[in-house]
């Protein structure tokens, strides 16, 4: 439920706060006050487009903020916990609006995109606009209307879903098909060389080791010539390295015993001959493992011509070879599943047997869902000065089947008991189209969760003894959700729980709104207004007293059942 609205420098409002109960609440005014642009205000805060001529002349940035009560609104409370944004029952939503067309939002202090706006704002708000009958001809609005009726709308969204999907394994199937040949020339290539990459079965591994072994038994006289060099510099005779520093750490130690700090250097000299005798004997092993032998070299350079040849027929580098051979086989795989033809035509008999599942099903749901709000529309037709009409809600076959199911929904009327059926946007008038909009849209919310219903001059085009049960109806939906209601008709003012007067107030520079919640002898006085107009004298006060009088059993009754 919409607690309270707080609105800073937008359209023509300076700065208003309203603070709102439960029940049925009407907002009523002069022309021009801006009871709608309080409405604009609160749809904005929903998340609806803003646009930079909504801000107040003169303002640098507008403000909407408002407070809701979640006790009865438990998709909201679970939407919140899902986005970690409160679990309270309580919510502020906040939005900033700046000149440049820039606009900041956020949830209980988090910032918040227009999407989680809006998807919030679907779980709190309902509004219903003063134009909405006028889309009530067209076969989608029919469509939606119904299954929103019915409770099904998720369902009527997997049938689409499935239908899309039916539809790409037909489209993938026929491309298959039709591109057999080309496809059977790729394949063919592919498996070529997939079976010759992998018969090759070269690895980034066997490339590196046979690189490093290529390069030892090709240069292995010259190792083994340096290695014996080495050895003999290093420990073969009298003027080997070795011998010279033995030599010479034995002279040391005898200088040692006149001045023992000779001691170090020796062990030093000493260090280095045992490094030079060790390097010797590994020179002589080394020798020793050389492998010389011509056959494993030319097995080596053998096997490197292969795959070298193999990487010049397919343009790649040597040691690319291996992720070549992963590549083919991969696209040898989807293309050999993408032009399975048995396959594909069981994709595509399965895609078509899901749909037709969810789309019966549907179906059987919508001739249940009709038929209730065809009864419930007209028993509401006779509260609104069209006894004896009725409507029904054809299902047409939808030939072929479609992505919203097996039928149309053709809305069909009759206003009068000899008038025969026929659809909606040719057999209603202006005003009788307006009246079944508003029927429906009542029996509509009385389906709904949604805690909070909005209606902006939803009567319009209608008065008299109408308009009166237009006010009933909307009593009767405040029994149990939270009623906005914007209207210029005083028997839907009088029937309200609460009642809000918006005022435009000219200044020297500017002009304002303000709210002013009205007790009873002001509501006397607003009533007398829209019955008489500017000129409110005793017999339009005496009216309006009658109209609140006559009314007031059944508010106290819907007070008491509150």
């Amino acid at each position: 439920m919409l607690r309270l609205l707080s609105i800073r420098n937008f359209a023509v409002v300076e700065a208003v706060d309203a603070e709102l109960g439960a029940g049925f609440t009407v907002l009523t005014g002069e022309t021009g006050a801006g009871k709608s642009i309080l409405l604009e205000a609160l749809s904005l805060l929903l998340g609806d487009r803003f646009e930079s001529r909504q801000l107040r002349p003169g303002a640098d940035r507008a403000e909407i903020a408002a407070e809701f009560d979640l006790s009865d609104a438990d998709k909201a409370r679970e939407w919140l916990a899902e986005q970690s944004m409160g679990d309270g029952d309580s919510m502020l939503l906040r939005r900033v609006l700046d000149a440049q067309g820039r606009s900041r939002a956020w949830i209980n202090g988090s910032a918040a995109t227009l999407a989680q706006l809006q998807a919030v704002g679907e779980c709190l708000i309902d509004v219903h606009g003063q134009h909405a009958h006028q889309s009530l001809g067209r076969p989608d609005t029919q469509r939606a209307l119904l299954d929103a009726f019915g409770g099904f709308s998720s369902l009527s969204g997997e049938v689409a879903h499935a239908w899309r999907e039916w539809k790409d394994a037909v489209e993938a199937h026929a491309n298959a098909t039709r591109d057999a040949t080309a496809k059977e020339a790729e394949r063919d290539a592919l498996a070529q060389r997939h079976l010759e990459l992998d018969k090759l079965g070269a690895s980034a591994e066997e490339w590196t080791a046979l690189s490093s072994a290529q390069s030892r038994l090709a240069n292995a006289a010259a190792l083994l010539d340096a290695a014996a060099q080495g050895e003999s510099e290093l420990d073969e005779g009298d003027a080997s390295m070795v011998s010279r520093l033995a030599a010479l750490v034995q002279r040391l130690r005898q200088a040692a015993v006149h001045d023992p700090a000779l001691d170090a250097i020796a062990a030093l000299v000493e260090d280095a001959r045992i490094g030079a005798d060790e390097a010797a004997r590994a020179l002589r092993h080394y020798r020793e493992r050389l492998d010389l032998d011509p056959a494993e070299l030319a097995r080596v350079e053998s096997r490197l011509a292969a795959i070298h040849d193999t990487a010049r027929k397919y343009r790649v580098r040597a040691e690319a070879l291996p992720q070549l051979a992963e590549d083919t086989a991969r696209a040898l795989a989807a293309i050999t599943a993408g032009g399975d033809a048995a396959r594909l035509e069981s994709a595509k008999a399965q895609a078509h047997s899901h749909y037709l599942a969810v789309a019966q099903d549907l179906s059987a749901k919508r001739r249940f869902a009709a038929a209730e709000l065809g009864h419930r529309v007209t028993a509401m037709m006779a509260d609104l000065a069209m006894a004896g009409g009725r409507v029904e809600i054809a299902l047409p076959a939808q030939e072929p089947p479609a992505s919203h199911g097996f039928e149309n929904v053709q809305f069909e009327t009759a206003t009068h008991p000899k008038q025969p059926l026929g659809p909606i946007s040719r057999i209603a008038s202006g005003g009788e189209l307006s009246r079944l909009g508003l029927a429906i849209q009542v029996v509509l919310s009385e389906v709904g969760t949604v805690p909070t219903l909005v209606f902006d001059e939803v009567d319009a085009g209608i008065g008299g003894g109408v308009a009166a049960a237009v006010g009933a109806l909307l009593r009767q939906l405040g029994r149990t959700r939270q009623v906005l209601c914007v209207t210029h008709l005083p028997q839907v003012a009088a029937c309200a729980d609460a009642h809000v007067r918006v005022v435009k107030i000219s200044r020297k520079n500017s002009v304002g709104t303000v709210l002013e919640p009205l007790a009873a002898d002001d509501r006397v006085e607003e009533i007398a207004r829209m019955l008489g107009g500017h000129e409110v004298t005793a017999k339009t006060r005496a009216n309006a007293e009658e109209l609140l009088t006559q009314s007031r059993p059944a508010r106290a009754k819907s007070r008491r059942k509150a």
